[in-house]
């Protein structure tokens, strides 16, 4: 059986389909709509990166078929700057597939030898219109990579796209040791922003727990809500309040996941205690 499939969507775009994990990348709106709305608007990256006087560094945690990267790359085209990204993923294959399928998946126009040499060498280097792009991929397990992070040298990022697959299905990327560590990897003096497409519970303690604030990120296709976050309070539009603290005490799924295995549980007193002593909610 093949690992990845095309599907196509109801608004009549394409889209990667993991046949292993039973999920399709940017369900619903397909890969550059999506990209668009929780990515680039979102965390307002065009009027960031012109702003950066030096290089604006993106990390692209999962990086899947390459869209949430190339639409933020189309995005920011016009600025005189130099963007340098950083891909994670533990698989080639998908990106590799897209390549294939580059007549249904129009997002890859133009970028197709870049994303050749990606795959070959996992770095590209080049200009895009104004826009100068370093572009490395790091093919690993992405948690394993940050618990040896004190060994491995990585630039400090301004953005963080977080895009792995959901917590049911891949439990080891969405867990406390995760989130805990990438924001250790964060400085005070780098206002850094991480947005996700989920909205869950579980996430948003997870991150609060970790570090960061924590705000209701935009909607995107069918999801009323996403979730970003920041070391940086300024970064985030709609911060979660005392009121969400309510909600997340009487939520079933709020536990975070403290080792790589995925369950269901209600916020301990431990944790709780916790939340409560955040700097968001004092």
């Amino acid at each position: 059986m093949d690992e990845y499939r095309l599907v196509r969507l109801k608004n009549g775009t394409y889209s990667v389909h993991s046949v292993a994990h039973g999920e399709t990348f940017h369900p619903v709106v397909g890969p550059v709509i999506e990209a668009e709305a929780l990515y680039v608007q979102q965390l307002c990256l065009p009027a960031r990166i012109a702003a950066n006087a030096d290089r604006f560094v993106i990390w692209d945690v999962g990086l899947g078929a390459a869209a949430n990267v190339l639409t933020v790359l189309r995005a920011a085209r016009h600025i005189p700057a130099t963007v340098q990204i950083v891909s994670f993923d533990c698989t080639l294959e998908p990106l590799k597939f897209a390549i294939q399928n580059a007549d249904c998946l129009k997002y890859l126009s133009g970028y197709e030898s870049h994303l050749a040499n990606l795959t070959v060498g996992q770095s590209a280097h080049f200009r895009n219109d104004r826009l100068q792009v370093d572009w490395t991929i790091h093919h690993c397990d992405f948690p394993a990579l940050l618990e040896d992070s004190l060994e491995i040298s990585l630039p400090v990022p301004h953005a963080i796209l977080f895009d792995a697959f959901s917590p049911a299905k891949n439990p080891a990327m969405w867990s406390y040791s995760v989130f805990s560590r990438l924001f250790q990897r964060l400085r005070p003096n780098i206002p850094c922003a991480l947005a996700t497409y989920s909205r869950s519970t579980l996430l948003r303690v997870t991150l609060l727990l970790a570090g960061f604030f924590v705000g209701s990120g935009r909607a995107t296709g069918e999801k009323e809500e996403t979730t970003i976050a920041a070391n940086a309070r300024e970064l985030i539009e709609s911060p979660l309040d005392r009121s969400w603290l309510k909600r997340a005490r009487n939520s079933t799924s709020a536990e975070p996941l403290w080792d790589a295995s995925y369950r269901q549980e209600r916020l301990s007193e431990k944790t709780l205690e916790r939340l409560l002593s955040h700097p968001q909610f004092l």
